[in-house]
């Protein structure tokens, strides 16, 4: 069972990495197709230019510091706490968004 706070701090760190920075942000480039969601609690390009690549190795930052600080703060390891945030961020995602199942193939949303 997750800790509400473990929980909230998941929260925050989606909110976090969704933010834009580019003229594309995450949200424009799910809904364009251009990126997924993995299981791993990273963003990939699913049809990479110069843009898409920058967005996601932006966000793949983001996550990984705040993944980071969440591991730190609640005693968990990184890697489990990115999963939990891959779980919430792809039950999340908006019709129309590619996301990879258990088995590793792209879905979408």
């Amino acid at each position: 069972m997750m800790k509400p706070r473990l929980f909230a701090a998941l929260t925050l760190a989606l909110t976090l990495a969704a933010l834009p920075a580019f003229a594309l942000d995450l949200q424009q480039a799910r809904g364009a197709g251009l990126v997924g969601e993995k299981l791993d609690g990273y963003v990939t390009a699913l049809q990479p230019s110069p843009e898409v690549n920058a967005l996601v190795a932006e966000v793949n930052t983001k996550r990984q510091q705040e993944y980071a600080r969440i591991s730190r703060e609640n005693g968990q390891p990184a890697n489990i706490v990115a999963k939990l945030a891959a779980e919430q961020i792809i039950n999340n995602l908006p019709a129309g968004a590619r996301y990879q199942d258990a088995a590793g193939n792209w879905k979408t949303r």
